[in-house]
């Protein structure tokens, strides 16, 4: 499955906007409180349902609670009432639309008005050519290192986790497939592998780190990093990520060494090479840089890399521009501090205004 288009009227700070992506990686910018995670959850939101293998075999009224219910799950409004992810501007009631289409010609549509509790109206049409996922979502926190209890305390107690977190863990659950790699599998593997210098395992829902020469390390004694570079590889060696999947990456930066960041984005690059789609959230000037360059200046099969940039509009509206590289773009919050930073210290060094 590749996610062609996504297009939201009147959901939570978006007024209207209609983005279509890369099949291969996405590179979402902007300043906080612009919709970056938004748009990430939007996608998986819709997406997630439709990926189930009985997605399709269910009623009208089943499919529209198995993607409210993720709605909730993943925005987890106040008391699940989905009409609280309407537009908050002031005026009349809004209706709120959303859709995603795919490449292979899937239409996901689903509206409801502010003033909705639990239902809200889907129209789902599927294609022929369509090639069902169950798309993977990373966030900025990591999840590998608490998978043995995670679930359980999911599904008996409220706590305060997004759905994502959950579903995660579920997706670490699932043992290793048989079988050798692929070519392209090996490529990511060893991209990754070489970043956390060893390999992953897992022994009764528990996840080890195997270094050649000093062992096996338990993933609490291991760095935050690694341990979210420790759940690509095992998602990829499960088969939960491979050719048809979606990958939602929000911050990848999030609690990694600056020099982490580009073997980080030269193994998603070989990810989209396998077949993968990616969408990437970031505030890090390393991580914009890096998918810049590949951009520029492709080593090997190249790839489509694109860039969203999302921006306070002078009317107050969120709005948003795209580019192939970062110089097709007019807004961009992360090079306009770093300018403003070099500015600064040049003001420091020689006295200027």
């Amino acid at each position: 499955m590749k996610i062609k288009t996504l297009t939201l009227e009147n959901f939570m700070i978006f007024d209207s906007i209609d983005v279509e992506w890369s099949p291969n990686i996405n590179v979402i910018l902007g300043e906080n409180s612009t919709g970056k995670t938004t748009l990430l959850k939007a996608m998986y939101s819709l997406v997630k349902p439709y990926g189930r293998s009985d997605f399709l075999k269910c009623t009208q009224m089943q499919q529209e609670d198995m993607i409210v219910g993720k709605m909730v799950g993943v925005f987890r409004p106040d008391e699940k009432k989905i009409g609280r992810m309407s537009s908050r501007r002031r005026g009349a009631p809004k209706n709120t639309k959303m859709k995603v289409c795919t490449a292979e010609g899937d239409i996901i549509e689903v509206s409801f008005g502010s003033r909705r509790e639990n239902h809200a109206d889907v129209s789902v049409r599927h294609s022929e050519k369509s090639k069902l996922c169950d798309p993977v979502y990373l966030p900025p926190k990591e999840m590998i290192s608490a998978t043995e209890h995670f679930q359980s305390l999911y599904e008996e107690y409220h706590i305060d986790f997004e759905e994502m977190y959950y579903d995660l863990t579920k997706l670490l659950d699932k043992p290793l497939k048989k079988g050798a790699y692929t070519s392209e599998q090996n490529e990511v593997l060893s991209k990754f592998e070489d970043s956390i210098k060893g390999k992953i395992v897992q022994k009764d829902k528990k996840f080890y780190l195997n270094v050649e020469g000093e062992g096996s390390f338990e993933m609490g004694l291991v760095s935050e990093g690694y341990k979210k570079l420790a759940t690509v590889v095992y998602l990829i060696q499960s088969g939960s990520l491979g050719k048809g999947s979606v990958l939602f990456w929000d911050e990848p930066e999030t609690n990694m060494n600056p020099k982490m960041v580009e073997p980080i984005a030269q193994a998603l690059g070989a990810l989209a090479r396998a077949g993968v789609q990616v969408f990437v959230t970031t505030h890090d000037y390393f991580t914009m840089q890096s998918f810049n360059l590949m951009a520029k200046y492709p080593q090997g099969k190249p790839i489509e890399v694109q860039f969203v940039s999302l921006y306070h509009a002078e009317n107050g509206k969120i709005a948003m521009e795209i580019g192939k590289e970062l110089a097709d773009l007019d807004h961009n919050s992360i090079m306009e501090e770093f300018d403003e930073l070099y500015n600064r210290e040049q003001d420091l060094i020689y006295g200027t205004n």
